[in-house]
């Protein structure tokens, strides 16, 4: 997993500028993580973290698998404790957070404009974004018309729970609002952080395979809704809706399910009537 290469450290400095960006560089006075680019899929991770301080680099060789999994165990264990608070907030509050989860290009964004525009009227929305760089979807969530706090993750590949404090605190969404978080585009790593949400998304297009889901097992267990988006392409790509939610509920029985377009808006409606059903059910 990710504290292997060292991106899930969160310890770093999170910054809010004026135009409402969180910047986590993953790096602070007295810690700062390696930065470099790291592909899961595409290499092996031979090495422990370098880290470095105060100019002098302290060089970590290769730990044991038990030293790695103890790391792994603990980083989770405080992002765990994080997102309890941020869960008990959220309920206090009576907000539902619904944390977006996917592969780079399954749609988050529309999905979002076209909720925010059709839905927004009923229902408060504030939107965290989450992306390694750039302020290009907080400013299209804006334009949507809803606020919008945009967070970049750096090398991360992933959000975690201090980061949607610090979002949260800075957009101080009302009582009985939906805090949306898109999260980074990743089907690996978003599935092992808790963030507080109220449930997890997780959305795929038509255009990414219908056996994503068997392929990915780990972030469709995780899911409470799924969504497979772009249903107004299938004339045009090798997509069999029903197999891939078969695949989807081999790996969570029961998983709820929806096939829509935000593009052309066709069953947007099941989308919006599980978000009303989940605000009833928090405001309980």
């Amino acid at each position: 997993m990710c504290a292997t290469c060292g991106c899930s450290d969160s310890a770093g400095t999170i910054l809010i500028g004026e135009r409402g960006v969180i910047v986590a560089n993953g790096r602070d006075d007295d810690h700062a993580a390696h930065d470099h680019a790291h592909d899961h899929a595409g290499h092996d991770h031979d090495h422990a973290p370098h880290h470095h301080g105060d100019g002098n680099f302290a060089h970590v060789h290769p730990a044991a698998p038990a030293t790695v999994v103890s790391l792994e165990r603990a980083i989770l264990a405080k992002n765990d404790a994080l997102a309890g608070r941020n869960r008990a907030w959220f309920a206090e509050s009576r907000i539902v957070a619904l944390n977006l989860v996917s592969s780079p290009g399954s749609g988050k964004t529309t999905l979002l404009e076209r909720t925010i525009r059709e839905l927004g009227a009923e229902v408060p929305m504030v939107v965290i974004e989450g992306d390694q760089a750039t302020e290009n979807d907080s400013a299209r969530i804006r334009a949507a018309g809803a606020r919008a706090l945009q967070v970049n993750t750096g090398t991360g590949c992933h959000l975690e729970a201090d980061m949607i404090e610090r979002a949260v605190n800075a957009l101080a969404p009302a009582p009985n609002s939906v805090v949306m978080i898109e999260n980074v585009g990743n089907l690996v790593c978003p599935a092992l952080f808790d963030l507080g949400e109220h449930a997890k998304v997780a959305i795929l297009s038509v255009t990414e395979g219908d056996d994503k889901p068997a392929k990915y097992p780990h972030m469709f267990a995780a899911a409470d809704l799924f969504i497979i988006n772009k249903i107004d392409l299938l004339p045009y790509v090798d997509f069999d809706v029903e197999r891939c939610i078969a695949h989807a509920r081999g790996v969570r029985p029961g998983l709820s399910a929806i096939a829509l377009s935000a593009r052309s808006g066709e069953n947007m409606g099941a989308w919006y009537d599980w978000i009303r059903a989940a605000r009833v059910l928090t405001a309980v």
